[in-house]
């Protein structure tokens, strides 16, 4: 599908704005706005754990029970001052509600978290189970465009339980080698997809 340019760039400028801070070693005015006491964290490897470098692998860990690789491309990591990880995503949205985690869509933010924080757990760092989401929400009721979006910014937290991930991996392996093609979940859009796409495709 085409890449959603406005939302990468808007990753992007915060991505830039978090690593001027992250050079001094100093906390974003959204961490002391929300009480967050922690600072961007400072590694060699975030510009892999990012993409910075287009190789769309990020964090990667080989889940040896399975021998399969589980990565994850995240937006940016915190450190608190446990040196413990705070995983961060970044979002961008256009909406007049109150911005949280409870839309049914949004359920797939906190897996990806969860996801995340199982990755770097898995790399030996110690991770905080709070994650943070970083949401840039684009002002609607401006008069006038001006060629300008401008942004209310706000985090959400998450409290992340990564307890269903390897079971799950598991999962993953055993469908991999079956012989058999699993049943479509009702709750998949991807399944309903495809479904729609083969009755459009017989008729």
């Amino acid at each position: 599908m085409p890449g959603w340019a406005l939302n990468s760039a808007v990753d992007r400028l915060l991505k830039n704005e978090f690593d001027l801070l992250r050079k001094n070693g100093e906390k974003h005015q959204l961490m002391v706005r929300y009480g967050i006491d922690a600072i961007p964290f400072s590694h060699p490897d975030l510009p892999i754990w990012r993409d910075d470098v287009f190789h769309y692998e990020g964090a990667s860990v080989v889940h040896e029970p399975t021998n399969l690789k589980i990565c994850g491309i995240v937006d940016d990591v915190w450190v608190n001052k446990k040196e413990e990880l705070l995983i961060v995503d970044y979002k961008s949205t256009s909406t007049s509600k109150e911005i949280s985690l409870d839309d049914e869509y949004k359920q797939g933010y906190k897996r990806q978290m969860e996801v995340y924080q199982w990755i770097f757990r898995q790399m030996g760092f110690k991770v905080n189970d709070t994650g943070y989401f970083v949401f840039a929400n684009a002002v609607r009721n401006r008069p006038q465009f001006d060629g300008r979006l401008e942004f209310e910014m706000s985090i959400v937290s998450h409290h992340g339980d990564d307890s269903w991930v390897e079971p799950i991996i598991y999962e993953m392996k055993k469908c991999l080698e079956s012989d058999e093609i699993p049943e479509p979940d009702p709750d998949c859009e991807f399944c309903q997809y495809r479904k729609l796409a083969s009755v459009s495709l017989t008729r």
